[in-house]
Order: C-alpha cells, then structure tokens, then sequence
C-alpha cells in the first residue's frame, strides 16, 4: 500500500455474507504486491512523497498512515473484519483495537466518562474487571454501583442522574449466568436522562455465537486474547460499538498509547478465518462434557447454560446460537477437593486463560477471582469448591477420562 487510507482499499461485504465467509474475507485488502494472505505492516511509521502530502496526511485532509500508534493497516484491517462480525448488518459500526481486553475496558470508560459519573456493574465480572471498576476508578471520582447480574430490579434501583453505563459479561465467568441485554438496555436508555450506555462483554461467545449489537447495547468489549486468537498465542483486545462512541476511544489511545501491535493484530486477524468452525467445536465438546459431568456422583452442580436445568437455558437460546465452551462444576470438599481434582489431569492446562484449542482448568476462587474479598466472592457465587473449564477442541472422550481421574479420588 502506498501512503493509502487502508479503508481505502476495503471491498464492500455483502450483509447476506455468511458469517464464516465474512470471518475469512472480511476487512481485507491487497497492497501493490497483490499478496493473497493479508500482509504484516510492521513499521513504526510512513513516508510520504512530499511535504505538502505530509501535511495533507497529518491534517486529515488525505486518507494515509501517520504513525502505528493509531494508524496502521494490519491493525486497521483486524477492527474492520471485528466490526463487520459484530454489526450483523447494522450501519456505522466501527472498531477500535486495544493492547489487551482489559485496556479495552480502561479505554473505552476513560473516553466516555468524567468525574461525578456513575457506573453500574455486574458484580459476577472477572475479578480484574471488578478491580478497576471498585479501586481504580473510583479515584477519578467516577462511583460504580454493584448489583446480581439477573437481579434486573437491583439495576434499575441502582439507576441515578448521573448513571452514565451499565457493564456486564453475558454469559458470566464463569457461572454462566445469562443476562437479557435486551431488558438491561431499555433500563439503559429510558431512565432518568436516557443518556446511560450499556456495554456488553462479549468474550464468552464472540460474534460467532452473540450479537449483543442487536439486542440494544451500545459497545461491544472483547479480550480477543481468548477466542478470537484461539491458540493462547498473544493478548489483544478490541472495542466495537457506534462510530460516534468509538471514535472518542480512538481518540483516547491516540493519546494514551493503549496500542495493539502490528503482529498481535496480524494474528488475531488471522486467528479470525477459524473463529466460526472452532467455536463449533468448542460448543459441542462443552455441551457433552457438562452432561457427563452433570450425571458423574462426585459432582454436586454443574454451571453451564446447555444444561435445560440451568436458569439462563432459555434466554441463552434467544440471545446465542449455541451455548460456549466455558463451564464450571463443584465438587464436595471444598479446596482442597477442587485442587485435588485440578491436580489430576495429565492433559488439561492447568492455566487461568481460556478460548483456546487446548483444554484449560482453574480454580477460580484462587485465581482469576482470587482480588475479591470473600463476602464478595460469595455474592457472587465463587465456591472453594469450584473449579472453571475452558473445553478446548481434544477428542472429548479423552477430557473425560482426564478429568474422571480426580473425581474418582473424591468418591
């Protein structure tokens, strides 16, 4: 590409695309060397072919590159082909990729909020999220408000003036608690000033299996470290939502530097082509694992919203396409129990990161949760006897004799 806008050179994506073809086309675009795989930009910055196109590029007065901290077309093409699979049709919704999920989160509240605004959150969130909701943001004098994911009169009680977003993980990690993002966005937008936004985390099913888009959230907020790479190769993360909104996110990092670098956005762009046939295979090894675990006697409750036993079964069925690869079970015994259960496998990686190929087991309450106080781990439902299954794409019956290792020992 030569000093070109790489939104210059994007094709049009037909709305009646299906969505694994958008997954592998869209967003793409060649460079003079009519390469077939999408290019790696991995540059610091651009020239130019004069001074006076310098300051045209520099102005915004002409499509071009400036530097990778905000312009860059391997980065540019992986926020087209996110906003492309998000938008299920909808019109001027754009991307902005972040360094990490959790810069993502950071980005997006440091763009649209301001001190005396308040938030209301979900308090069945990854534990990190509900750090800086409860510690950090709080010091720039923005106040958050914590209420039970499914509990829609706490959010609405929770509403004030100044509620400015509602935050949330539809399904939860890692209960799988279902949300109505539906119900929740017209809490958002017709209440007191109707100003409040809702975003969605949307980590859990990707837009292979949820649109929340559609069902009235504002921004869509990913770790694409998880599925959207799918190999546990590298962190990113990406915010997806209206132009106007997104664009102030842009604006955001442009100044702060919350960057996603040119390789990372290269993989995960790549990781993209794969997104609809894995997530196939996640659900479908997921779904037969938690009905074994359901029926095994060493199991007391298994937290998967496949399960017609589960509370969020029929929602789940109106607002995904399938049901994820992430559940959870608890077993008797506590801790010690959950540990002994964890320390068993010979093929599960025992890791708290999810949404890859491999199979991944935790602990939650001593990892991924693990900042929470314990009043508030038991308000949201995080058991010592809990352990987190991340159904990697394995040969299911070979997880299941895994995992049975340790549960026949709790027998």
């Amino acid at each position: 590409m030569k000093n070109q806008d790489v939104n210059d050179q994007l094709p049009d994506i037909d709305e009646a695309l299906g969505f694994a073809t958008q997954s592998i086309r869209g967003g793409s675009f060649r460079s003079d060397m009519r390469e077939h795989s999408e290019a790696l930009y991995l540059t610091s910055s651009f020239v130019y072919d004069s001074a006076a196109q310098a300051q045209a590029v520099f102005a915004g007065d002409e499509p071009g590159n400036v530097y990778s901290r905000y312009t860059n077309p391997s980065v540019q093409m992986f926020e087209e082909r996110m906003a492309i699979l998000e938008a299920g049709g909808m019109e001027d919704i754009i991307g902005c990729a972040t360094s990490s999920g959790m810069a993502a989160i950071l980005g997006s509240c440091m763009a649209l909020l301001k001190s005396g605004d308040h938030v209301i959150c979900s308090r069945n969130v990854f534990g990190t999220t509900f750090t800086i909701f409860a510690k950090y943001f709080e010091k720039f004098g923005v106040k958050t408000t914590f209420v039970d994911l499914t509990n829609y009169q706490q959010w609405q009680e929770a509403m004030t003036p100044e509620t400015r977003l509602l935050f949330l993980e539809t399904p939860s990690n890692p209960l799988s608690d279902v949300a109505d993002i539906q119900r929740l966005a017209d809490i958002a937008h017709n209440t007191y000033n109707k100003s409040a936004l809702l975003m969605v985390d949307n980590c859990f099913c990707t837009p292979a299996l949820q649109k929340p888009l559609l069902f009235g959230a504002d921004l869509i907020i990913h770790s694409a470290t998880k599925y959207i790479d799918g190999q546990g190769r590298c962190l990113g993360g990406m915010v997806v939502g209206r132009k106007e909104l997104v664009n102030e996110v842009h604006l955001w990092q442009r100044a702060a530097g919350a960057t996603l670098s040119a390789f990372n956005a290269w993989v995960l762009f790549k990781g993209l082509e794969t997104l609809s046939i894995r997530m196939e295979g996640h659900c479908r090894n997921a779904t037969a694992l938690a009905k074994w675990l359901d029926e095994h006697p060493a199991v007391d409750k298994v937290h998967y919203s496949g399960l017609s036993s589960h509370r969020g079964h029929e929602l789940a069925k109106k607002q995904q396409s399938a049901f994820g690869g992430v559940l959870a079970f608890e077993v008797k015994g506590g801790r010690a129990s959950a540990w002994k259960v964890i320390d068993s496998v010979t093929i599960m990686s025992r890791t708290a990161n999810l949404g890859d190929t491999r199979t991944t087991i935790t602990h939650p309450a001593t990892t991924t949760h693990c900042r929470l106080t314990d009043d508030d781990k038991q308000r949201s439902g995080i058991t010592e006897g809990l352990v987190r299954v991340a159904v990697g794409l394995e040969d299911i019956e070979d997880l299941k004799r895994d995992i049975d290792k340790g549960l026949q020992q709790l027998r």
